[in-house]
């Protein structure tokens, strides 16, 4: 199906599109659609599946190191060792093997997570209205739009009311831009087409339907995604990684150059001493680094979703783990988010059926988006009669804070406006009391006062107001003044039961609790007092607008709530709050909460929110509950300290191999191992840490939030580095002084004890308790047991002759015991000290948590 006339299609007569989309008012077919979707492709602008893979598999050969192994093992194939260099290319190809699946798996376990947080939208279908995922949209469908509506490709607009979208995206404004149907001229630009709504872009006010012309790739967003490389801001603990890779690279190359001229001063084989530095290159660097985090973060995600937490973005499930602040909305989170009416009242305060009345027609009339406040109006006072017919909608929009709808009765038309309480009275000039319509600054003192009076009761109080006018259906914003104040909704929302606890549990957690709410100051402040908060502190929203940033920065931290909040003013608190070294979440489900999402380090909402709230946000909830999130602060907690575990059992091992390894080739007129034997002894130790993912945590890494401190892995990587390698010597000496060992004597027992020791040093490091008070997890026992085995079966099976490796005395097996169970003695008493020290250090800098552990 070719839309090649379409290129401008802005200019078109809607007829036309309509022909040449092969479509009409009326919508697709089921099967024209599913039709359509194998021609088009699914609507997205993600990468080819089966290309990612591909991709995926090449990324484990993306070392430098690992790349240059391999032409060294080709080019040492090209001077007649054929045999040594499959072994080495085999090696390399199943550790690449390895991360490949683990990453796959990764991959694969959140694509299917994501399934049930996908956003939708409602096109008519068979002539019926039905809801689809946006992947599913075709062109020629028609989308039914409403505020906080995601727009699900580029569109033509067939009907519109008030209608204003956010296309940020595009031009760089966040103002809003108004929308409508009609034809613009065909070289417009792209802010200049006022008739079509962009795929990026959501609405902020107003409704529309409108006619899908392109989807995915063929969209303007598309062309401009081809473009550029969108990436999500780097966290925290994504920098941590990077700085932790640049750090292993500047010591590789040191030692590897050191360790490689040593050598060939030794007048060792030049190309045997290059692959062997090479293969120790491979043997520091954790090369399942990558895989492992993967795993974590994959594992983790589906331990959340167990917990009703949905995560979309995986790094951020360490930002959750980090987590020191959590500012909130308190609809739905802190109260039950169930609207209540409590009563409608006229200006003197007295119950007012009128009043109801008026509610209940503009809540019932109003066709803008389904919102709880008009639910509860219309549960407690019905639906409007059939006597008034509806008009004309000025939708609800963020700057207005109200919501105006004109109906009409018999001759007579009233346009009847409710919202915020001093947005409405703004637009009064008039008030009526006990029947007679009064100039309202006689009583508005009194008025104020009265709204006052039901806010300290904590009631969420809005303003009504109406105006009598003709039939016509010209109604606008403009047309908003001169109305008649008439009186009060009030509304209630319970704090949920349990709510003190909860709150108290993300203390527990290290976790302070902000609201952030467009109340005023005394419904939030009686909130507050009913969940247990004793003094709030609390910032309005005109307080901030007086603040500098300097000044709000100090304020922030020591702030309860926020009140009268503007839906600009959220982004800047988050982002105050993240200078002042917070890990900053935010909890949104709002229209408004978008740029909140976006600037926290975990942006969090729920599956009922709005489709703007719900895809900027990293992470979704299934239930709109705190203890929900405590429970996923806790797995982000787990995932963060299990991947943690595995760079020191990474490095600490390694780092202290490297020593043993420059120190042996000073004195020994061989290499200590060569090249296959360093890449086996690498992939042997990486089987059990590939475990780590499922690994039991201790309730020490759980209490308090997690960041990433380069300083303290120096430490643990030198410390634990050095204690290897002194019990490396201590196995070189048995060998050479005691033994007597020949080449491959020595060889072969070095690989059995470097790796037997490298693997149950897991046991002890894996935890801050003694590690007989804390066992590790089935997976991770299973497969060091099995590793175990496998290392004393090596040199006496078939495949030693390929490695070089040789039968061993029972001698060496008594020595190794005695070695390898005072290192773990030693290592134990070692980590002990450590970590006392750590502890006096952070006594000493007043509780700071300085270890990624927080011990």
């Amino acid at each position: 199906m070719e839309t090649n006339g379409l290129d401008n299609f802005w200019s078109l007569p809607l007829a036309s599109v309509y022909d040449e989309l092969s479509c009409g008012p009326g919508g697709l077919s089921a099967a024209e659609a599913k039709r359509r979707l194998l021609v088009y492709g699914a609507n997205t602008l993600r990468f080819n599946p089966a290309r990612s893979r591909w991709l995926l598999f090449l990324s484990q050969f993306r070392s430098p190191v690992t790349l240059l192994l391999i032409v060294a093992a080709l080019l040492s194939a090209g001077l007649g060792d054929a045999a040594d260099t499959i072994i080495i290319l085999v090696i390399v190809l199943i550790s690449s093997l390895l991360g490949y699946f683990q990453e796959k798996g990764a991959a694969d376990a959140v694509n299917e997570l994501l399934k049930l947080v996908r956003v939708h939208c409602t096109v008519t279908r068979d002539g019926e209205f039905c809801d689809i995922a946006v992947e599913d949209a075709v062109p020629g469908d028609i989308v039914h739009l409403a505020a906080g509506d995601l727009v699900p490709g580029d569109c033509l607009i067939v009907e519109s009311s008030e209608l204003f979208t956010d296309e940020a995206a595009f031009t760089g404004e966040t103002f809003p831009v108004e929308k409508r149907c009609g034809e613009v001229p065909a070289g417009s630009s792209l802010s200049g087409r006022a008739n079509v709504l962009f795929m990026g872009s959501h609405i902020i006010s107003g409704t529309a339907t409108a006619l899908i012309v392109m989807t995915g790739p063929g969209t303007e967003f598309g062309h401009i995604s081809a473009g550029l490389t969108r990436q999500a801001a780097e966290t925290e603990f994504e920098q941590g990684i990077r700085r932790f890779g640049y750090m292993l690279m500047e010591i590789t190359l040191l030692l590897v150059l050191v360790i490689f001229a040593i050598n060939v001063l030794l007048h060792k084989p030049v190309l045997d001493s290059f692959l062997f530095s090479l293969a120790l290159a491979v043997g520091l660097t954790p090369q399942l680094l990558p895989a492992i985090i993967s795993v974590n973060l994959s594992a983790g995600a589906r331990r959340m979703a167990k917990k009703q937490v949905i995560v979309k973005r995986l790094s951020s499930i360490e930002n959750l783990g980090s987590l020191d602040i959590l500012c909130s909305d308190k609809t739905g989170t802190i109260t039950q988010g169930k609207v209540t009416l409590e009563g409608c009242y006229d200006a003197a305060g007295k119950k007012s059926n009128k009043i109801m009345e008026y509610a209940c027609l503009n809540a019932s009339l109003q066709q803008g988006y389904t919102n709880p406040i008009d639910e509860a109006l219309i549960l407690a006072g019905g639906a409007a009669s059939g006597d008034y017919q509806r008009l004309a909608e000025i939708p609800y929009d963020f700057s207005r804070k109200r919501l105006t709808v004109l109906v009409g009765n018999g001759d007579t038309g009233l346009a009847i406006t409710k919202g915020a309480f001093l947005n409405v009275l703004d637009c009064c000039d008039h008030i009526v009391q006990d029947g007679n319509v009064l100039s309202i600054d006689a009583v508005k003192k009194q008025v104020l006062q009265q709204y006052a009076k039901f806010s300290a009761a904590g009631l969420r109080t809005l303003a009504l107001s109406y105006k009598v006018t003709g039939l016509t259906p010209e109604f606008t914003k403009d047309d908003e003044c001169g109305m008649v104040f008439a009186g009060f909704i009030t509304l209630f929302d319970p704090p949920k039961e349990g709510i003190g606890e909860t709150i108290g549990d993300l203390g527990l957690l290290g976790v302070t609790l902000k609201l952030i709410t467009g109340d005023n100051e005394l419904v939030a402040r009686s909130l507050a007092l009913q969940i247990g908060m004793k003094d709030p502190r609390i910032l309005t929203g005109e307080q901030l607008r007086l603040m500098s940033n300097t000044a709000l920065q100090h304020q922030a931290v020591v702030t309860d709530i926020f009140a009268a909040v503007e839906p600009n003013q959220k982004e800047r608190i988050i982002m105050l709050l993240k200078k002042a070294g917070h890990v900053v979440g935010f909890m949104g489900d709002g229209i408004n909460d978008a740029p909140a999402l976006h600037a926290a380090d975990v942006g969090i909402s729920v599956n009922t929110a709005v489709d703007v709230a719900k895809e900027a946000a990293d992470i979704v909830l299934l239930s709109q509950d705190l203890q929900v999130l405590a429970d996923g602060i806790t797995e982000g907690r787990k995932t963060f300290a299990n991947t943690m575990k595995y760079i020191f059992m990474a490095t600490s091992a390694n780092f202290g191999n490297m020593f043993s390894m420059a120190g042996a080739s000073l004195f020994l007129p061989f290499l200590p191992l060569l090249p296959k034997q360093v890449l086996l002894t690498n992939l042997m130790t990486d089987f059990p840490e590939m475990a780590i993912a499922t690994d039991r945590v201790d309730a020490v890494n759980i209490g308090a939030p997690q960041r990433w401190d380069m300083r303290f892995i120096r430490r643990f990587m030198i410390l634990f580095g050095l204690l290897s390698s002194v019990f490396d010597y201590c196995t070189f000496a048995v060998l050479l002084l005691i033994l007597h060992a020949n080449e491959k004597t020595f060889q072969t027992g070095w690989f059995t004890e470097s790796v037997i020791s490298a693997i149950l040093i897991v046991l002890i490091i894996r935890t801050r308790l003694p590690f007989f008070r804390s066992l590790p997890g089935r997976y991770l026992a299973l497969a060091t047991i099995m590793v175990l085995l496998a290392i004393l079966f090596v040199p006496v099976s078939p495949a030693a002759a390929w490695f070089g490796f040789v039968p061993l005395s029972l001698a060496y097996y008594g020595y190794m015991l005695l070695i390898i169970v005072a290192y773990l003695f030693c290592a134990e008493i070692l980590k002990q000290w450590f970590y006392r020290r750590l502890s006096r250090v952070g006594a000493r800098k007043n509780n700071r948590v300085i270890s990624p552990l927080n011990f």
